[in-house]
């Protein structure tokens, strides 16, 4: 009896499941059937584009990676001779000092020659690590390479020319560490 009653309840179905649960009918168009989904038309696919667009990203990634090894080889040159440039700097002081002493009179030659073995001794390690030292009497003065503290209205002398000397300058490659401190003659 259980089986009578299960069937009659699958038979019994609202108008709305019945609806559902209808075939179409075999001559109804895809349009006209709720059930059938439409499949969309596939647009071609144009590979050559395809293959082009993503070549040409490939060559976009790999110049920007070529400019950026570039760029940080660069950077590490500079920063290693920034770091040079202010070890240079950090001896300017040492080497002015040793340029005062050999200045000053002094009896005793023994200090005299040590003095002079040491500047020698900086002076070779600085001309080995690349340094130029410049700014001598008679030089043409250059704004860039040479600070006039004064000038000297002087006829023994030519217009432009250094005079006097009052701390040599230093450079390093084309960058100059320390501008020579001169006095210029009118």
């Amino acid at each position: 009896m259980a089986s009578k009653e299960t069937e009659e309840v699958k038979q019994e179905q609202t108008p709305e499941t019945a609806e559902a649960s209808k075939e179409p009918p075999k001559d109804a168009s895809p349009e006209e059937t709720p059930e059938a989904p439409q499949t969309p038309e596939q647009p071609e696919v144009n590979w050559e584009e395809k293959y082009n667009a993503e070549h040409d990203s490939r060559l976009r990634l790999a110049a920007e990676y070529d400019n950026f090894r570039k760029r940080t080889t660069k950077e590490k040159e500079a920063s290693y001779g920034n770091g040079k440039a202010d070890a240079i700097t950090k001896l300017l002081p040492i080497y002015d000092n040793l340029e005062r002493a050999l200045n000053q009179p002094t009896e005793d030659a023994a200090y005299k020659k040590g003095v002079e073995m040491t500047m020698t001794e900086l002076v070779k390690i600085l001309t080995g690590l690349g340094v130029e030292i410049f700014g001598e009497p008679g030089d043409v003065f250059d704004p860039n390479l040479h600070n006039a503290v004064m000038h000297l209205d002087s006829e023994e002398h030519d217009e432009n020319v250094i005079a006097q000397v009052f701390q040599k300058g230093f450079k390093l490659g084309d960058k100059v560490i320390r501008f020579a401190m001169v006095q210029v003659a009118n």
